[in-house]
């Protein structure tokens, strides 16, 4: 607790196109590590667009580590299938929360991140006050397949007794 900034909810929405990797479907789920944390969705069975609508926290200690997504499909007797993975970078969300805003109005663009070739964007992502609170809103690109998307969303929880940012 001693080295705790703060939580990152992490909300995954959806699957978009995802891989097949049974004969005709998938039973997808994700995996989000960060660091020594891992985190696991539900599995959704026979979809490629899965809707998750699923809350993962993750413990805030070390901002510069990135976040992995992982996309499995969950099989009965044999080693899951991988589906696709991607690497979202959380600084210039963590910069952003650092600027403790206030006074702003709600549903305001803080900041835009383009896609390029050294992150996974699908499509521009903008960090948005929301509600009083910094979110992202993220289309992820998988890589190491040959199609496939995931939405998220990230906030910022502040902990009371915690370092902070």
């Amino acid at each position: 607790m001693e080295n705790l900034l703060g939580l990152l909810r992490i909300r995954i929405h959806r699957g978009i196109n995802l891989a097949i990797r049974d004969v005709t479907t998938s039973d997808p789920y994700v995996i989000v590590r960060m660091g020594k944390q891992k985190l696991k969705t539900r599995v959704v069975k026979k979809n490629l667009n899965p809707e998750w609508n699923e809350e993962l926290t993750l413990s805030i200690t070390e901002p510069i580590l990135p976040i992995k997504l992982l996309v499995y499909d969950k099989d009965t007797f044999s080693l899951d299938d991988k589906m696709g993975d991607a690497e979202l970078d959380i600084y210039p969300f963590i910069e952003t929360v650092r600027k403790r805003f206030k006074n702003i109005p709600s549903g305001t663009i803080i900041t835009k991140i383009k896609p390029s070739r050294q992150n996974c964007l699908s499509e521009e992502s903008s960090i948005i006050w929301e509600n009083d609170q910094v979110v992202q809103n993220v289309f992820m690109r998988l890589q190491n397949v040959e199609r496939g998307e995931i939405e998220l969303q990230l906030q910022w929880i502040d902990v009371p007794g915690s370092k902070g940012l």
